[in-house]
């Protein structure tokens, strides 16, 4: 009975050759599942870097917007600040006018003291609109005419050929805010 024992456990153990067999196709079975996992970790991978760099791009568009909201809102701020008082000045325009008027006929008058005080008072209220940037637009006979700048209130004949199209006479003058226009000059054309 021992014999048979014996080869009946030769017959149930494996051969040499049957033992690497299935210790190859074990390790073809664990290589099959991690490439499937390397696979699996590498698109998530591939995932994780496609959403980063979907993340950069929103955030390098939202910082491009932002700083092109901080140059438009410092330029409206600018140009705020430039034409603030704008209203205020156009309200006093008509008091340098007259101004202009009372020097005008004071300097006809005897009273020189009160001409000088006048003189002094418009001379401070023209310096003082000046410094806020007010500018006088400069014109007078002779310039030629220009309807972006001008503002023609009648066209005369011209007393000769060279004064045709251009400026006869200055009614009203003209001011000028920073780089506007706030008030154009009123004037009579030659044709």
């Amino acid at each position: 009975m021992s014999n048979k024992s014996k080869v009946e456990e030769m017959e149930d153990e494996p051969t040499k050759g049957q033992t690497e067999e299935s210790t190859e196709l074990n390790d073809e079975n664990i290589e099959d599942n991690n490439s499937e996992a390397n696979e699996d970790e590498m698109s998530e991978e591939d995932q994780l870097r496609e959403d980063l760099a979907k993340e950069k791009e929103k955030f390098l568009r939202l910082f491009a917007e932002f700083e092109n909201y901080k140059r438009r809102t410092s330029k409206e701020r600018m140009d705020l600040f430039k034409t603030a008082g704008q209203e205020v000045m156009v309200a006093l325009l008509p008091i340098m006018d007259d101004f202009d008027r009372a020097l005008k006929e004071l300097s006809k008058s005897e009273d020189k003291e009160m001409f000088k005080g006048v003189e002094l008072i418009s001379n401070k209220f023209r310096e003082t609109l000046k410094n806020k940037g007010l500018e006088q637009v400069e014109v007078g006979p002779g310039d030629v005419f220009d309807a972006e700048v001008h503002d023609a209130i009648t066209q005369i004949p011209a007393p000769d050929e060279k004064m045709k199209g251009k400026i006869i006479d200055v009614v009203e003058k003209g001011f000028k805010l920073g780089d506007r226009i706030i008030r154009h000059p009123k004037v009579v054309v030659g044709n």
